[in-house]
C-alpha cells in the first residue's frame, strides 16, 4: 500500500513576525534621518466589526514596529465628498506617509472614485489607477500588500521562480490581477483562471505555482494538484456552523485535508497569506517613508 505523502505547510505567521521584526529594526535609522517615524494613516468608515478588527490590528501593528499610527473614523452616512475631504487632507499631511482606505465602503460611496484621490505615492495598499499602472508596466510603486505577501512566501520557497508555470485562480483588483502580474515580473509563465474558465482543473493539473483566490470554500481539490506544485491559499471563508457549533469552521479556497495530501507545499487558512498583509502593508508604508524623504529604499525591501 502506497504512503500518503504531506505537503509541508507554509508558516506565513512566523515569516511576517520575522519581516516585522526586520522592518523595526530600520525605523531608528530612518528616525535618526528625518526626525521622525514612518506614519500610516488608516480611514475606516462605518461600523463593520470585522473591518474595525482588521484596523485595530494594523494600528496594534503600526506601533510595535515604532511607526506613527493615525486612525481615522468617518460614520457611515458620510458622503462621498466628505471621505475624499479626509483623504485630500492626509494627502497634505507632511507626517503621513501611507494612507490605507480600509475596504469594503458604505453601499452608497464609490470606492473606485475614493481610492483614486489617494496620493500613489502614499497608496500603500497599491490599488490607485497609477499604482495599478505601474505594476503593469514593471515600474516602481506601490504593490498591493496581499499579492506581495504571497510572492515573499513563493520565494522563501522557490527562489527563482523563472520558469515556472503559475496558475492564479481569481482575476480581482485586490489579488488575482495585481498577483498575476507580480508572478510575470518574476519571470512565470502565468494563466489567469476564473469561474468562466473551461476545464478549471486539467487546467491547475499543469501548474508548479497555484494561487487560489477565488472566494468559493474549498474549491481546489487534491486531485486538480500535481506532486510537486506550491499551494497558496489566499481565501477566507466561514462554513456555517456544525449542529451545536456557536459559529462555523474557517476555510480557505482550498480543501485543505485533500490538497496537503499532494502538495509539495501550502499555506494554511489561517496563518498563511493572512499575517503576511499586515507586515506587507508596514513594509509598503516604510518604502513610502523613504521615497518621500528623499532617500534610498531601506536595503532588503
Amino acid at each position: 500500500m502506497a504512503t500518503l505523502t504531506h505537503a509541508d505547510v507554509i508558516d506565513g505567521k512566523a515569516f511576517a513576525a520575522s519581516l516585522r521584526a526586520r522592518i523595526a529594526d530600520v525605523v531608528p535609522a530612518f528616525v535618526t534621518a528625518t526626525g521622525r517615524a514612518p506614519g500610516l494613516a488608516v480611514v475606516l468608515v462605518g461600523d463593520d466589526p470585522a473591518s474595525a478588527v482588521y484596523v485595530g490590528s494594523k494600528g496594534k501593528a503600526t506601533l510595535a514596529a515604532g511607526m506613527a499610527s493615525f486612525e481615522h473614523r468617518l460614520p457611515a452616512t458620510a458622503t462621498q465628498d466628505e471621505v475624499e475631504a479626509l483623504l485630500a487632507r492626509l494627502n497634505a499631511d507632511a507626517a503621513v506617509d501611507g494612507i490605507l482606505l480600509q475596504l469594503p465602503l458604505p453601499g452608497h460611496l464609490d470606492e473606485q472614485r475614493a481610492v483614486a484621490t489617494i496620493d500613489p505615492g502614499k497608496d500603500v495598499d497599491g490599488l490607485t489607477p497609477v499604482s495599478a499602472g505601474r505594476l503593469a508596466l514593471g515600474i516602481a510603486g506601490m504593490v498591493p500588500c496581499t499579492p506581495y505577501g504571497c510572492l515573499l512566501l513563493l520565494q522563501d520557497r522557490l527562489g527563482d521562480l523563472s520558469g515556472k508555470d503559475a496558475v492564479v485562480i481569481g482575476r480581482s483588483i485586490l489579488v488575482g490581477k495585481p498577483m498575476a502580474a507580480l508572478l510575470l515580473g518574476a519571470n512565470a509563465t502565468v494563466t489567469i483562471a476564473h469561474s468562466r474558465t473551461k476545464d478549471l482543473p486539467d487546467l491547475v493539473r499543469r501548474a508548479d505555482i497555484v494561487v487560489a483566490a477565488v472566494g468559493r470554500p474549498e474549491m481546489v481539490k487534491g486531485d486538480w494538484i500535481k506532486p510537486s506544485a506550491v499551494v497558496i491559499d489566499v481565501g477566507i471563508n466561514r462554513l456555517p456552523p456544525a449542529d451545536g457549533a456557536a459559529k462555523g469552521r474557517l476555510v480557505g479556497d482550498v480543501d485543505f485535508a485533500e490538497v496537503s495530501a499532494v502538495a509539495s507545499a501550502i499555506t494554511p487558512v489561517p496563518g498563511g497569506v493572512g499575517p503576511m498583509t499586515i507586515a506587507c502593508l508596514l513594509r509598503n508604508t516604510l518604502v513610502a517613508a523613504h521615497r518621500r524623504a528623499g532617500l534610498a529604499d531601506p536595503e532588503g525591501f
